[in-house]
């Protein structure tokens, strides 16, 4: 497998592993080459019988520097597995479109969960004419190819990116073959963001998935909110530590604390969210979750780049806002795996090492699985469904998709899932 450390709102091809070859049966080991170091590191070197090796590898996992210089004249062996990418913003309107076209505005309607987006410099004067259709609204510029909160500002006035739109927007035809233009991607600011505590956060959840056809998608049921230091106001659209919540800009917070960081798990707002707002309610907010990693996929399924040696993991940034509305903010084909505390560091431990699990290499799975250590298996050619729902619970019989996002934890040593209890912030078991 390669895996590209390329940072954009996109997405890449994948196709499901096939069966192990007899080839691949017979190793006695697997070789690796690990391009950055870090937490993957440490995982493919406690896995029994993986060897690095940076000349004859079965697995990569490099830098994107080195997937386009050497992906479209390498020959891999049946084996191998890597990643391309593509982008999610065209797809996903293309898609709405779609959906409306073909099927009805109601199913349309279930591709609501972007905000009003626009790609510059290719669509700006599309992004003006919205822009004066909505005075005073706020706007988010983003550079599409950069990470970690750089090059991003708010904006109310047209006048505050004419620089960007002198210098990168308009050029001649000769300039444009010279310099390549920076693209950006302009959303409307979500302006009533939920807020705990009086600031904003965002969710990152990752999603892997092993095949487009038939779409295989695996969701990880844990991962994070990640909060901001500085109390939310629309009065202070300049200052990054109110409105980005980027762990790599809140960290340098004047008033950062690395004790206590600046995450909450995704269980612990599960059950924040379900003792403040009640069972159904979160049960709806996450079920259209699932519905933003659905669709987003579907949206790319016909035009993927595919390859039998592909598969992809992917890291989604919602938001929600004061409604409980969850909104689609990016797609990061590439999330960032570096640890930014002890307890960070051991959460995506378990997801690289679950991961490269499901990857298979060893050829143990028989590929009947709907879970594998914390991934569950949401959808398959059409949707998975729980087999374990406890109707003492859920007080319902009708199917339930196979998805556990912020539900329980598992205790690892007794084997016992505890799920959350509607009814206040303690916890019922049920035993697997």
């Amino acid at each position: 497998m390669l895996l590209s450390k390329n940072k954009t709102a996109g997405f890449k091809s994948s196709k499901e592993c096939s069966k192990p070859t007899d080839k691949r049966e017979a190793r006695s080991a697997v070789r690796y080459k690990c391009g950055p170091l870090g937490t993957i590191q440490d995982v493919l070197r406690q896995r029994p019988g993986w060897i690095e090796d940076d000349e004859e590898w079965d697995f990569h996992w490099c830098d994107v520097g080195w997937l386009r210089e050497n992906f479209d004249h390498s020959f891999m062996e049946d084996h191998v597995r890597l990643t391309r990418k593509d982008f999610m913003l065209k797809n996903l309107k293309r898609f709405k479109k779609q959906l409306e076209r073909e099927a009805s505005y109601i199913d349309g309607s279930k591709c609501d969960f972007f905000p009003c987006t626009f790609a510059l410099p290719n669509e700006y004067h599309l992004f003006v004419e919205e822009f004066k259709r909505n005075p005073g609204s706020t706007w988010i510029m983003k550079p599409a190819a950069r990470s970690q909160g750089a090059g991003i500002f708010l904006f109310k006035k047209l006048k505050d990116i004419m620089d960007w739109r002198k210098h990168d927007g308009i050029r001649s035809e000769e300039q444009k073959e010279v310099i390549q233009v920076e693209s950006y991607v302009v959303q409307r600011y979500i302006e009533n963001p939920y807020l705990l505590g009086g600031r904003k956060f965002d969710l990152r959840v990752y999603v892997m998935v092993t095949s487009y056809f038939p779409l295989k998608a695996w969701l990880y049921r844990e991962g994070f909110a990640r909060l901001s230091s500085t109390r939310f106001s629309l009065q202070s659209i300049d200052d990054k530590y109110v409105h980005l919540t980027n762990v790599s800009v809140q960290k340098t917070a004047p008033d950062y604390d690395p004790e206590k960081g600046c995450k909450w798990k995704i269980q612990k707002l599960r059950r924040y969210l379900t003792a403040k707002h009640g069972r159904q309610v979160v049960e709806t907010l996450f079920k259209e979750m699932d519905n933003i990693f659905i669709r987003s996929l579907q949206s790319v399924q016909k035009i993927i780049i595919n390859d039998k040696h592909c598969f992809e993991l992917y890291g989604y940034d919602i938001m929600l806002d004061d409604n409980l509305k969850p909104w689609l903010i990016e797609v990061n084909a590439s999330p960032s795996l570096t640890a930014s505390s002890q307890e960070d560091f051991e959460m995506k431990y378990r997801l690289l090492d679950d991961t490269v699990t499901i990857v298979d290499m060893e050829a143990r799975l028989t590929g009947k699985e709907t879970r594998v250590g914390g991934y569950e298996l949401m959808w398959n050619d059409g949707p998975v469904f729980r087999e374990d729902v406890n109707p003492e619970i859920y007080e319902s019989s009708y199917l339930k998709t196979n998805t556990y996002l912020g539900i329980y934890t598992t205790d690892s040593v007794n084997n016992v899932v505890t799920f959350l209890n509607p009814g206040s912030c303690s916890f019922c078991r049920m035993w697997k």
